[in-house]
């Protein structure tokens, strides 16, 4: 399994490239928070065991993970696109944004990049690859710092809005969050531009039309 999620990165450093750069996005999905992205350079010298998609692993793993990733990396970056900018140009730009810049930030300017099926607007050579995260030993790297990245800020915001549940469901469509949503309304936090707080919104304002009366 280790060899086999290195291939791409040994076909690349096969033809003459010596910075490989992965990256990947978190938090498309959810209803809260950024979206975020982490690109990383591994050093092509120290193999990873046990990367894999950071979904496919206990939050456990994924953190003792980060750790060795960034411990062994050669370079590594963490982008987050805020709430607004989701709203303003959708969450597929905003997820492409947060990709290029997390490429632009990593310390290490990379000879090719390896992106998790999103095409991206960057120049220097990208290979897109589906479900590159279970494919990739790079990918899975990053996808393992954004997704640690992203729950960690999610956490944190638990600690302003507590009655949300943000520590536990990080922000997705879970009955607990949309049950909170109907209870105690949206904040700034929310991603408007996504249907389930667009119904608690026009639930929240029909209600506080009903009391004005």
């Amino acid at each position: 399994m280790i060899l086999m999620m290195y291939e791409h990165e040994q076909s690349w450093l096969a033809k003459g490239h010596e910075h490989i750069a992965g990256v990947d996005e978190a938090g498309r999905g959810p209803l809260a928070g950024p979206v975020v992205a982490a690109c990383v350079i591994l050093d092509p010298d120290v193999r990873i065991d046990g990367l894999n998609d950071s979904k496919l692993l206990t939050d456990a793993t994924r953190r003792r993970l980060a750790k060795h990733i960034k411990k062994h990396a050669l370079a590594y970056a963490v982008s987050f696109i805020d709430v607004q900018t989701i709203d303003d140009i959708n969450i597929y730009q905003a997820s492409r944004l947060a990709m290029q810049r997390a490429v632009a930030a990593c310390g290490i300017a990379a000879d090719v990049v390896l992106s998790d099926a999103m095409p991206l607007q960057i120049d220097m050579p990208c290979e897109t690859i589906i479900k590159g995260d279970q494919k990739s030993a790079t990918i899975a790297a990053a996808s393992i710092l954004a997704k640690t990245a992203r729950d960690d800020y999610m956490i944190e915001l638990a600690k302003t809005y507590p009655e949300y549940g943000f520590e536990r469901h990080k922000g997705y469509p879970t009955k607990q969050h949309i049950e909170a949503l109907k209870h105690h309304g949206i904040r700034d936090c929310h991603r408007r531009s996504y249907k389930p707080v667009q119904e608690a919104l026009q639930h929240q304002l029909s209600f506080d039309l009903g009391e004005s009366h």
